[in-house]
């Protein structure tokens, strides 16, 4: 039960250093996305120290480990400083994020060579159909591990996304576990004003997925579901976690509110944001 307790405390710590890191990246450069990416800051952090097996000597194929493709790629300084903290790259990079001619661009790329980056994700609804591709790559190479990709609610706008659906459930790529972060916000408003989206949970399970829900921001739970949605793989369908979050959690002025979509805090705003966030394993 100790050692329980030591690696949720520890989760924990981490979740809270990613999103000191979030903030203060887009606050540098007055250009980002927080809202997004302090919601996932539990999800990633679980994933790429708890969860997957994967590698931060890092081989673009990924054989033999576990792979994570982040689709809604705008929420790259979560994505970036989970990759940093866990050692794919130096944590003192992140203070190169958004600026010309760094690895670590607005959204993801591949053409900088950024050790963790598999897929260029700036234009949404591609995420789910590059990783339905690895998932099958790994299935014809007798790969057992598995494969993660995450996707924004408002991302479900674009129809690849169902055709990817439809072609996963139908192939049985039962070695792929896709998230969605359904915060109920996008850039232009509430996702249920701009386009409604309905019970995502019941469409996926329309398409023939294995659904599972969770709360994103409590920690003990997105371990758990995980562990779950790990022991489902292998049965013949896909697996979708519907994943519920706060857009801006851990900062108070910035929760729930989609204006916080792609906007950066000037000066005071972050000083308030951060004397929210607990350092915990240092500034970069």
């Amino acid at each position: 039960m100790r050692q329980i307790f030591s690696i949720m405390s520890n989760l924990k710590q981490i979740a809270s250093q990613v999103r000191r890191d979030v903030v203060r990246m887009v606050h540098g450069v007055q250009s980002g996305h927080p809202g997004g990416s302090l919601g996932c800051a539990d999800f990633l952090t679980a994933l790429y120290f708890k969860v997957m097996e994967h590698k931060p000597d890092f081989d673009m194929n990924g054989v033999n480990e576990d792979l994570f493709f982040l689709s809604n790629g705008h929420i790259s300084p979560v994505y970036y400083s989970a990759l940093a903290r866990s050692g794919y790259f130096p944590v003192s990079e992140l203070g190169s994020f958004r600026k010309l001619n760094t690895r670590l661009q607005g959204h993801p790329t591949t053409h900088e060579h950024l050790p963790g980056v598999r897929i260029a994700s700036g234009s949404l609804g591609q995420g789910m159909s590059v990783a339905i591709g690895a998932a099958l790559a790994k299935k014809l190479n007798n790969d057992t591990h598995l494969v993660y990709s995450l996707h924004g609610d408002g991302e479900l706008d674009e129809g690849q996304i169902w055709e990817a659906m439809m072609f996963a459930a139908h192939h049985k790529v039962d070695n792929l576990i896709s998230t969605i972060d359904w915060n109920g916000q996008q850039i232009d408003g509430p996702t249920s004003q701009v386009m409604g989206l309905g019970n995502i949970r019941e469409k996926f399970e329309a398409f023939g997925w294995t659904t599972l829900e969770m709360n994103g921001n409590d920690m003990d739970e997105v371990l758990a579901t995980l562990d779950k949605a790990k022991s489902l793989a292998g049965h013949g369908k896909p697996i979708a976690i519907m994943m519920h979050t706060i857009m801006g959690k851990g900062v108070d002025f910035m929760e729930n509110d989609h204006n916080w979509h792609g906007v950066a805090p000037n000066d005071e705003q972050l000083q308030k944001a951060l004397a929210q966030l607990p350092e915990t394993l240092g500034d970069y």
